[in-house]
């Protein structure tokens, strides 16, 4: 009887909870270019910025009605997979390549101007994702050098970087990828990263990245190119992890786990194929790739196939969510909350 009673308690929040949010119609899209992969999302108050291909940065101040662009004027061509935002003028975007091709750049004038902040020092490093828990102290993790995935950390807002060398070594032809902004992300002291290569992986430090453990994830890993893409959390701090394969982005195989007391869970969704990215606005959330969009309305627990329209990344503020895709592809989901 108890475990009725419980049952019936759950449906009647869930049912509470969708009720007094307004399930959006579909994406609001604009396209800024015809060449860019936008990989790297981020919201500050009413600024919105998206990062990727060809050097490419563009900047919203109003909530996405007006876009400038704010690309980094080079030689070098640099591919910008992960952005982060410290507040109204100030923003690090990280490019994603071999050696020296991996770099972060930093902006106090909105992107009208750019420094080179710091270069990848290793001539096999790669970057995958950035963060940062305040202006000063960051995390920032590439793929492997020598035995282990590349984990440095900075306490100067990103000019140093130290290694970390406690990760777990590598197993066979594990591999991560940049695919958007979302491979490691951080919460409070925790953080975590995911890989991928014939198998699914996801690493946990308590730390800030000092010490680190591993745990295999109940995702698609029948390819070498397949595996966990992204990490994220939904309104409650539940914690999800999602992938496929990039070589078989329609396909049919389990796209999304989450943790579940302690261990990792298979969640049904509409295996729609690869999905990159995640974002909530309480209990609504979207998991998206580049091919189409999934929709839960109860913080990530069942799903549904929700738009044709997908996007590589995703960033959200308290009512709105803003994704980033190929060739220029921009799109804003409001929630409407009663």
């Amino acid at each position: 009887m108890k475990y009725v009673i419980l049952a019936i308690l759950y449906l009647a929040a869930s049912s509470l909870s969708a009720a007094t949010q307004k399930i959006p119609s579909n994406w609001h899209e604009v396209q800024l270019n015809n060449f860019t992969e936008f990989r790297g999302s981020a919201i500050y108050k009413n600024y919105f910025w998206l990062s990727g291909s060809h050097n490419s940065v563009y900047m919203s101040p109003d909530g996405g009605k007006t876009w400038h662009k704010r690309s980094i004027k080079s030689d070098t061509q640099y591919d910008f997979r992960d952005i982060h935002v410290f507040d109204e003028d100030s923003a690090i975007v990280m490019a994603a390549g071999s050696g020296k091709k991996s770099a972060l750049f930093y902006t106090q004038d909105q992107g009208l101007s750019w420094q080179l902040l710091y270069q990848n020092p290793f001539k096999t490093g790669f970057f995958n994702a950035i963060d940062f828990w305040d202006r000063e102290n960051g995390i920032l993790m590439g793929d492997p050098i020598s035995d282990q995935f590349m984990i440095m950390t900075t306490k100067d807002g990103g000019e140093s970087w130290q290694s970390q060398t406690n990760v777990p070594k590598l197993e066979q032809k594990e591999a991560a990828f940049a695919a958007s902004g979302q491979t490691l992300i951080i919460n409070r002291e925790m953080v975590w990263f995911t890989s991928g290569g014939l198998q699914a992986s996801v690493y946990q430090s308590r730390d800030r990245g000092h010490h680190w453990q591993k745990q295999a994830v109940p995702l698609y890993k029948g390819s070498q190119t397949a595996g966990g893409y992204s990490l994220a959390t939904n309104s409650q701090g539940r914690l999800f992890v999602m992938g496929g394969d990039y070589l078989q982005r329609n396909g049919l195989y389990n796209n999304l786990a989450t943790l579940n007391h302690l261990h990792w869970q298979a969640i049904a969704t509409s295996q729609n194929g690869l999905r990159t990215s995640l974002a909530c606005v309480k209990d609504i959330c979207i998991a998206t790739g580049k091919l189409s969009s999934d929709i839960s309305v109860d913080g990530g627990e069942t799903w549904r196939s929700y738009s044709m329209s997908g996007f590589y990344t995703l960033a959200h503020s308290r009512q709105v969510i803003l994704g980033g895709g190929a060739k220029g592809k921009v799109g804003i989901l409001k929630i409407e909350l009663d």
